[in-house]
């Protein structure tokens, strides 16, 4: 969204622009579980490791940084999984998040804005307490891992064909 200001110093036209906040997500397997955070800050619940894209960092350098920081573990990534854009998937502002795959060993400990990290196994993972849309995008996971090209959630409004 464009916006125009003027300057109040010269009365020349300023332009300013209201776009989305980049941010990265990571669905981090160790064995058969998955990693995930709860929040110290707001909103508070369950989450998958993650946060905003620092200037002059790639998505994949964001990834592994964040992991590291809420998780303390160092990851190695799999794969870049889908990228969501609603513009309510975080109740705060608008963020577009892409999600990447990894795989770590050793035990998750919670740090940086991460109160607690645990492992869950997918029959236990807390659906109910997930914040932003990070059930849709284990649901659409979930879906990926069982060998299944469909994707369910409301949040993958484009029919774009699966990667493979």
């Amino acid at each position: 969204m464009k916006k125009g200001l003027k300057c109040p110093h010269c009365g020349q036209e300023v332009w300013t622009y209201r776009n989305p906040f980049p941010t990265v997500d990571i669905i981090i397997e160790i064995k058969d579980q998955i990693v995930l955070i709860k929040r110290q800050n707001p909103p508070h619940g369950w989450a998958l490791p993650g946060g905003f894209v620092d200037y002059g960092e790639s998505l994949e350098e964001a990834a592994c940084r964040e992991a590291l920081e809420e998780t303390g573990l160092s990851i190695e990534l799999i794969c870049q999984f889908y990228t969501y854009s609603s513009p309510d998937r975080d109740p705060r502002f608008h963020t577009i998040t892409t999600v990447f795959i990894a795989r770590a060993q050793g035990t998750p400990r919670g740090g940086d804005d991460a109160a607690l990290a645990c492992l869950f196994p997918r029959h236990q993972i807390p659906f109910e307490e997930l914040v932003f849309d990070h059930s849709a995008i284990l649901a659409d996971y979930l879906s990926w891992k069982d060998g299944q090209n469909k994707l369910f959630t409301k949040y993958r409004k484009a029919s774009l064909p699966r990667c493979r």
